[in-house]
């Protein structure tokens, strides 16, 4: 038993730089954003342009790269997936004008589709054969590789004034870290089985993943809510400045990081499905007093408790359909999953016009409730199974069979 559990214990560390990298490449994209807009006179319809094209984009991809994955391994797709990444990073650094920068969000948005999918098949392959849960680990590094992004254009950005100068250099210096660190662990990652014949490849998609997708849909737009308007509610409420508002987004990006650190074994103890109960009442609450308080502790206390909820949701339910479905499966429910990322700001943004930006967190607070309770049908795959039911069926140490 040691000997074949080993191996994927080792695997541990290549899956989570890749996610890592993934979380590297978004962080620079995104924390360059208010210098694209700046630097290239754009306001904000230009940048919800570039989003949206960088989002719908990527959910396209990641239809086609979940059957690529199923039929081919995941790990070919991962791999070709971060020079696709690198080059629209590329592009926008030496970008001449404002559709060069939206070209480059479709490539980019393209290689994100793809990595996404298949670096989370990745992580399923990896969980199924070590029986114990890791997603919340893998998911842990994406959010320290974001934060780590999101560092390199502070720090390029104390180094110059010019807004050039940071695009350029901070997406080089991207491109630069993620590329080496994927060379470095390229020939260690794990590589998923392919499927046969009709195994994975042009089977029906599992009726439950519908149901995981409106779950990723809800989350989405939660998680999106509190990643983008923290920083805004923060500032806006507490009537503190900008620079002390963005500690809004801290509380929540820190937050996710712990708990997806901690994740996994609370997962091997309670089951995906109790997490995903405890998560969205957690991140529940945590936005009702965001609808309530005003007092700049309190408000920052709330943040830090949506962040505990939301971060460990997302693990939980790309884990599932990666072990009901394989690429396919993930690749809707993802698709799901980013489908709230594109419509998420604007549905927000409308009722923070209409209401403000207090009432609005009422959104949120209802998709959590959502989420707690089309939670008691979530279907139960892959080797946090602890339901009583699933164990004398299936055996303590058995897990669903993942099509690659």
């Amino acid at each position: 038993m040691a000997s074949a559990i080993h191996p994927s214990v080792l695997a541990r560390l290549p899956v989570c730089t890749i996610f890592a990298v993934n979380g590297l490449f978004i962080g620079v994209w995104a924390g360059l954003l208010p210098s694209i807009r700046d630097a290239f006179g754009t306001d904000a319809r230009g940048i919800a342009i570039l989003l949206m094209v960088a989002g719908i984009c990527a959910v396209v991809a990641m239809q086609v790269a979940g059957r690529w994955a199923d039929r081919r391994g995941a790990k070919r797709i991962t791999l070709a997936a971060v020079p696709v990444m690198a080059v629209g990073l590329g592009v926008v650094a030496f970008a001449p004008s404002f559709p060069a920068v939206i070209a480059a969000a479709a490539v980019f948005g393209v290689g994100n589709g793809m990595m996404d999918v298949a670096m989370n098949a990745v992580g399923v392959h990896v969980e199924a054969h070590r029986q114990k849960p890791t997603m919340s680990l893998f998911h842990a590094f994406f959010s320290i590789g974001a934060l780590l992004g999101a560092g390199v254009v502070l720090l390029v950005a104390l180094l110059t004034e010019s807004l050039g100068a940071v695009i350029t250099g901070a997406c080089l210096v991207g491109v630069l870290l993620g590329v080496s660190a994927t060379v470095a662990v390229s020939s260690r990652l794990p590589q998923t089985r392919p499927a046969t014949g009709g195994e994975g490849t042009g089977g029906r998609i599992p009726a439950a993943a519908w149901l995981l997708g409106i779950i990723a849909l809800c989350f989405g737009m939660t998680e999106g809510t509190a990643m983008d308007w923290s920083s805004i509610h923060v500032t806006d409420v507490t009537g503190v400045s900008p620079g002390v508002g963005a500690l809004g987004v801290v509380c929540v990006s820190a937050a996710m990081i712990v708990i997806r650190l901690l994740g996994d074994p609370l997962c091997a103890r309670f089951g995906r499905q109790t997490i995903v109960h405890a998560g969205a009442l957690v991140a529940g609450s945590g936005f009702v007093v965001t609808v309530m308080s005003d007092d700049l502790p309190v408000v920052l206390a709330a943040w830090v408790v949506v962040g505990l909820g939301v971060g460990i949701i997302n693990p939980q339910i790309y884990a599932v359909a990666g072990h009901l479905g394989g690429g396919r499966t993930l690749a809707v429910v993802v698709g799901f999953g980013y489908t709230a990322f594109l419509i998420g700001p604007a549905i927000i943004g409308s009722l923070i016009s209409a209401a403000g930006i207090q009432s609005a967190m009422l959104l949120p607070v209802t998709l959590a409730a959502v989420v707690l309770v089309l939670a008691f049908w979530m279907p139960t795959a892959g080797p946090a199974k602890t339901q009583r039911g699933a164990d004398r069926e299936h055996g303590p140490g058995q897990h669903a069979r993942i099509s690659r």
